[in-house]
């Protein structure tokens, strides 16, 4: 049997956890040959994820410089993106979501006539610089991929709204489900991978638990205040810790430090890894944040999430009644905490509403639309 080798490009994080379900469904394909390539565009946040997922990238490219532009970093992907692919000669290229990594790994692909296969395709929140600069990221991937893995049936209705043939979408659900179910099930079997917040959930007793999630760059300078602020006053409420993975960001970290200062019940804690990360949604009640990702994993388990953006490219959410959108205006989002704190019902509308993200078997399907794909 002649294999087709895949080359798996991703960089960030959230991409390694989106795609590591894919690349054990595209190995567990006979007819494929999976070759996995990292950007290293978060070391230390990606290499928590490669370790849970006991997954050694082939190519490891470690581009990432402190302080690095966007237009230099995406120069450095476009380039060193290109030099693997003229090494590794793949037959078709994977790429994930909205990152600088996938939108450069896409262009390279074009510029060699190789065929792309988009991962989580069709996100829009229809403003170019909300998030920035994902939405135009997504939107450069589109006219270029061959395979549109849309996670749902309104992001592959985006798509054939800019006349993307519908040949090509596929509604496979979103893969980030696939990965916090398996993660899930791997914290069952071994409670250890997920020990240190123990202590955590010791000092929880009589108190309701947020968690805390920010690092968009649209929200960096006043938004960022007052996202620091409402945190403050959120925190003065004796009934309530709030749980604050920071993100190594500066941006980040120098607001929250001139705001909060030290709060006995603001737990500040280093970057949690993936299986830490899913164990504080399942121990939180409510999730603040401006992340992307963790609109789709918190309804997964019941958590109703506050979003600090004023648009999302995840409307299912807001449409599900599973996340509203809260902005970063400071009394709107605690107004919103406190409903949701005091409010049973609100409480119980949000928790128990559908997630439309999907039901753990996206990646499966992905890897085999592609292995079929090479058959026809």
């Amino acid at each position: 049997m002649t294999q087709r080798t895949v080359l798996v490009i991703f960089g960030t994080r959230p991409e390694a956890i989106k795609l590591f379900p894919v690349v054990r469904a595209l190995a567990d394909q006979p007819a494929l040959r999976v070759r996995t390539c990292v950007t290293a565009q978060h070391r230390g946040l990606l290499d928590q994820v490669l370790a849970i997922a006991d997954l050694a990238p082939d190519i490891d490219l470690d581009l990432m410089e402190p302080g690095q532009t966007l237009d230099r970093l995406t120069a450095r992907l476009l380039t060193g993106l290109g030099e693997v692919m003229d090494a590794e000669r793949p037959d078709l290229v994977v790429v994930q979501g909205d990152t600088a990594t996938a939108m450069a790994g896409a262009l390279a692909a074009y510029y060699r006539k190789l065929p792309v296969a988009h991962v989580e395709a069709g996100l829009r929140s229809g403003d170019i610089y909300h998030p920035w600069p994902e939405e135009v990221n997504r939107r450069i991937v589109a006219p270029i991929a061959t395979w549109h893995f849309a996670p749902t049936d309104t992001a592959a209705e985006a798509l054939r709204r800019e006349t993307i043939d519908p040949g090509a979408i596929h509604v496979t659900g979103n893969t980030v489900i696939d990965a916090l179910l398996w993660t899930r099930a791997r914290i069952a079997a071994d409670p250890m991978l997920a020990a240190g917040l123990d202590p955590i959930a010791d000092r929880l007793a009589g108190r309701r638990l947020v968690l805390v999630t920010t690092h968009r760059r649209e929200n960096f300078g006043d938004g960022m205040g007052a996202i620091a602020r409402a945190i403050g006053r959120i925190a003065d409420r004796e009934d309530v810790a709030l749980l604050f993975p920071m993100h190594p960001n500066p941006s980040v970290g120098s607001v929250m430090d001139a705001v909060l200062g030290e709060r006995g019940n603001v737990w500040r804690i280093p970057p949690l890894d993936y299986p830490h990360f899913v164990r504080a949604l399942e121990l939180c009640d409510i999730v603040l944040t401006d992340s992307g990702g963790v609109q789709e994993e918190a309804p997964a388990l019941g958590k109703p999430v506050l979003v600090m953006r004023e648009t999302t490219e995840r409307p299912e959410g807001v449409a599900a009644g599973t996340a509203r959108l809260v902005g970063t205006d400071e009394n709107r989002i605690v107004s919103e905490v406190f409903t949701l704190l005091d409010n049973s019902g609100a409480y119980a509308a949000m928790a128990r509403a559908h997630n439309p993200f999907g039901d753990g078997q996206a990646a499966t399907r992905i890897a085999r639309i592609i292995a079929d794909a090479g058959r026809a």
